[in-house]
C-alpha cells in the first residue's frame, strides 16, 4: 500500500469514478491506475470498487470505511504542510473563503480589509455558493473556512462557532396596505410572498413559522440574493421576506421595511471548518476579525 494509491480512490471520487480522468490527476494512463486499484484490493484482500463489467459505480461498504481513513492521512498531510508554513511565519499561500453572496456583500468587507493589510501576500478566494455546496467545498478541500446560516449544524464532521443572531424583515413599497396596521403572519399570507430559496437566508425559519400558524408558504418568487427580491418588489410581483441587514435605508428608500421578528423565529449565521484541521495563524486572525466585526457593529446578516 501506498500514498498514490490512495491518493487515486481521492481522485477517484472527485471525478465520479473516472478512472481514465483520476490518473490524469496522478500523471498515469488510465491502465496504469487500473492496475493501482487491483494491487491495493489484493492487499486489502476485497473489493473496495462496485463495478460492473469495467465501469466503476462506486465504492464497496469496505470501500467507504477506506475513505474515511484516507481522508484523515489527507488532512493529516495537509495539517503537516501547514504547521511547518507556520513555523517557517510563511505569510504567503491562500486563503479559500466558501459562503453566499449576503455574507459576501454585508459581513466580510472589513475583515478582509484587515486581513489584507496585516497578510499581503496571501491571496484571497472567495466562493459564492448554497450553504450545501459550501460544505462540500469544505470536505473537499477547496474551502478553508465556510460561513453560512443553514445546514452547518448538521454535519458533525465540522467545528462550528457561532457568528450573530439575526432576523427577518418585509419589505414593501411606499402607501403599501401592511404599512397600515399590525402585522401578522395570516395577513403576510394574503398577499404574493418573495423570499430567499429553500436553503438559504434562514428559509427553514420562514418556513417553521407558517407552518406552526397553520398557514401555507406560497413563494410566488425565491431568490438566493437579496438585491433580486429587492427588484421585483419594486415591481409590483409581492411582498419580500428578507434579511433586516439587507435593507439599506439610502439605497433602498424607496421601499419598507417591517420588523417581523415577534413573528420569524431569529436564525444564527456561523463560522465552519473541518474537525482536526491544523488553523494557521493568519486563519485564526482571519476568524478572530470575523467576531470581531459581529461584536463591534452587531450586525444581523444572513447567509
Amino acid at each position: 500500500m501506498n500514498f498514490n494509491q490512495l491518493e487515486l480512490l481521492r481522485y477517484l471520487e472527485e471525478t465520479h469514478f473516472n478512472l481514465s480522468k483520476a490518473g490524469e490527476k496522478l500523471n498515469i494512463v488510465q491502465s496504469a491506475a487500473s492496475r493501482q486499484v487491483q494491487l491495493l484490493e489484493e492487499e486489502l484482500g476485497a473489493p473496495i470498487l462496485l463495478r460492473t463489467g469495467k465501469k466503476i459505480h462506486g465504492f464497496t461498504p469496505l470501500g467507504l470505511r477506506v475513505m474515511e481513513e484516507v481522508e484523515q492521512i489527507d488532512l493529516a498531510r495537509r495539517n503537516l504542510q501547514t504547521i511547518a508554513n507556520d513555523y517557517r511565519d510563511n505569510r504567503t499561500g491562500a486563503l479559500h473563503i466558501a459562503t453566499t453572496h449576503t455574507q459576501a456583500k454585508y459581513l466580510l468587507p472589513e475583515p478582509i480589509r484587515k486581513f489584507r493589510m496585516q497578510y499581503p501576500q496571501i491571496k484571497i478566494y472567495m466562493v459564492q455558493s448554497s450553504p450545501g455546496e459550501i460544505i462540500d467545498l469544505l470536505h473537499h478541500h477547496k474551502a478553508d473556512i465556510a460561513i453560512c446560516t443553514e445546514k452547518l449544524d448538521a454535519d458533525e464532521r465540522l467545528v462550528i462557532t457561532p457568528c450573530y443572531d439575526w432576523h427577518h424583515v418585509a419589505i414593501v413599497p411606499k402607501n403599501h396596505p401592511l404599512t397600515l396596521g399590525d402585522i401578522a403572519l395570516k395577513r403576510l399570507a394574503s398577499f404574493p410572498l418573495l423570499t430567499y430559496s429553500p436553503g438559504y437566508t434562514g428559509y427553514s425559519n420562514i418556513e417553521k413559522a407558517f407552518k406552526a400558524a397553520g398557514l401555507e408558504l406560497d413563494v410566488t418568487l425565491a431568490a438566493a440574493d437579496s438585491e433580486v427580491i429587492k427588484t421585483y418588489v419594486r415591481l409590483g410581483l409581492g411582498v419580500g421576506i428578507i434579511s433586516s441587514t439587507c435593507y439599506e435605508p439610502q439605497n433602498d428608500a424607496d421601499l419598507i421595511a417591517l420588523d417581523l421578528s415577534h413573528l420569524i423565529a431569529r436564525s444564527r449565521t456561523k463560522i465552519a471548518y473541518l474537525k482536526h484541521m491544523y488553523l494557521p495563524s493568519y486563519l485564526q486572525y482571519f476568524i478572530g476579525e470575523l467576531l470581531a466585526q459581529s461584536n463591534r457593529s452587531n450586525p444581523e446578516i444572513a447567509a
